[in-house]
């Protein structure tokens, strides 16, 4: 038998594809059959090209897919898949002839319950506070009394309102609102770029710079929230100059930039109370503080004022210790002059009982002279020293006298001065309060009067109404009218006298009014 055999093979009915047309074919039937799924996996590699494209598998244990979100979608993704991540991606399957595989273009991603977004997040924050984020040496204290506040949130929803009711009630001040989205996938691009256009701001522009930030948003759920804890907001929180209080939620919701804030408010509304103080209460601390400096002043001038009487009560009064001496001095000056005397009698008599030479005469009076002169000199000196120091006791006395004397006739004047400009002022007050009061008295009896002319009938008559009155009171019904023999009828200018017919009048006692007319 002839193992190789020359003749060819008879040929086959089965159809000739390109490559590019069985390419398309698998492509067209993955795509038809997969139009839209999703699908829940682990987000293994990541790639981010320059491009701006997005790369990246989806596996569990058993299978890996390969998955692509385009640039003008990427953008637009809420939630950026990372390696490690249980997510669940939406999109359509593909092919890519190119190296003949089958990829799943992913338009929305969404974490694969709480469980994993919460794993997320503890992992991201771990890795923020490595890096010192959340460090309390990072974090600066907020200023006392903030002239500009500036507001990060969404100018339509509740919380602006309460920030700013709040801010009223407390201490009023100049409130910057930079509005943007607390939700969503724009929230974290726009709270990071209002974060540093605060920072950005310069003193003194055209639109001032915060003292302080505020950053809020209302409560809602993990995924509501997720924007502020988006790894662009964390850094914008800690790197911003200007001090930060975040407000985040209620009470019991807590985001990545309450760690990285250098305060966290429970609620939007308790971040104003934190901002600023009570002005009613600085008033209160500013006035206590007032009579505690005015009491420590006075405490300051009376205690070295007692410790001085104390003192002088301890050394005794000056006069005391002169009173003495001051005693002696009269005594004694009251006995000089008659002992002066008896001393000039006794050396007379002496020298008149004992002879002298005239020479020595003459020396001896001459020496005796000039020791009275001596003494008078001594005595008129001693004399003068006693009057001086009165005289000049009474002289300060009496400058101390004019000095507060004038300036209590300054004080005086200025004080009747005061009064009387401000008798003035309110004098002029009074005369402007008066004359607007009796103005709008004036108003008010004309308005009345115009009501009453406006309410009452005669001004109806004038427009060409009548008013019909009988003998019981006025007609109102025209059965009454023709039961009624006579009755008048009043006009504008007067009244008329109206008789039934077949009824003949009755006969009045009282002469008629000259102003009614009589018609039959």
């Amino acid at each position: 038998m002839d193992l190789i055999d020359d003749d060819p093979q008879p040929g086959s009915n089965a159809h000739e594809f390109t490559v590019s047309q069985l390419s398309g074919a698998v492509k067209r039937s993955i795509e038809d059959q997969f139009g839209r799924v999703r699908v829940r996996a682990e987000v293994g590699r990541v790639s981010r090209p320059s491009s701006g494209h997005l790369y990246f598998d989806l596996k569990d244990d058993r299978a890996v897919l390969a998955a692509v979100t385009w640039k003008g979608q990427a953008s637009k993704l809420v939630q950026r898949p990372e390696e490690g991540m249980e997510v669940i991606a939406t999109g359509r399957l593909t092919t890519f002839p190119g190296q003949s595989k089958y990829q799943m273009i992913v338009d929305q991603i969404e974490p694969a319950g709480e469980g994993a977004l919460m794993a997320m997040l503890e992992k991201r924050r771990k890795a923020l506070a490595a890096e010192g984020l959340f460090d309390q040496d990072r974090k600066r204290a907020l200023p006392f009394l903030p002239r500009v506040i500036g507001v990060v949130t969404s100018p339509s929803g509740a919380v602006i309102r309460d920030i700013l009711h709040r801010l009223r009630e407390r201490f009023p001040t100049h409130v910057v609102i930079w509005p943007v989205v607390v939700q969503g996938e724009g929230c974290a691009p726009q709270v990071t770029a209002a974060i540093e256009g605060f920072n950005a701001m310069q003193p003194g522009g055209p639109v001032p710079r915060p003292d302080l930030i505020i950053v809020a948003r209302g409560g809602g759920s993990l995924e509501d929230l997720w924007g502020f804890n988006e790894e662009s907001v964390v850094r914008a929180a800690a790197a911003s100059q200007i001090p930060l209080i975040s407000a985040v939620g209620h009470e019991t919701d807590t985001t990545l930039i309450d760690f990285a804030s250098d305060r966290r408010a429970p609620t939007p509304t308790a971040a104003a109370e934190i901002a600023v103080p009570v002005r009613a209460d600085l008033a209160a601390r500013l006035a206590e503080s007032g009579v505690r400096m005015l009491r420590a002043n006075a405490q300051h001038i009376d205690r070295p004022r007692q410790r001085l009487r104390d003192l002088s009560r301890a050394m005794g009064r000056p006069a005391a210790l002169t009173e003495s001496a001051r005693q002696r001095l009269d005594v004694w000056g009251t006995r000089l002059e008659p002992a002066l005397r008896n001393l000039v009698r006794t050396r007379r008599q002496h020298l008149a009982s004992r002879p002298m030479p005239a020479s020595t005469l003459r020396q001896f009076t001459a020496a005796k002279r000039h020791d009275m002169d001596r003494l008078e000199s001594r005595l008129t000196m001693a004399r003068s020293r006693r009057l001086e120091r009165p005289r000049d006791r009474l002289t300060q006395l009496q400058e101390r006298l004019n000095a507060s004397l004038k300036r209590v006739e300054t004080t005086t004047r200025r004080a009747v001065t005061q009064q009387t400009v401000r008798l003035t002022e309110l004098g002029q007050r009074l005369d402007v309060a008066m004359t607007r009061g009796t103005a709008s008295r004036k108003e008010a009896v004309a308005r009345l009067d115009r009501m009453r002319l406006t309410l009452g009938y005669e001004e109806t008559l004038k427009r060409g109404y009548a008013v019909v009155h009988g003998p019981d009171g006025v007609l109102t019904l025209a059965k009454d009218a023709k039961a009624t023999p006579q009755f008048e009828v009043q006009f504008t200018d007067g009244r008329v006298t109206v008789h039934t017919a077949g009824k003949p009048a009755p006969k009045r006692s009282k002469p008629k009014d000259p102003e009614q007319k009589t018609l039959i």
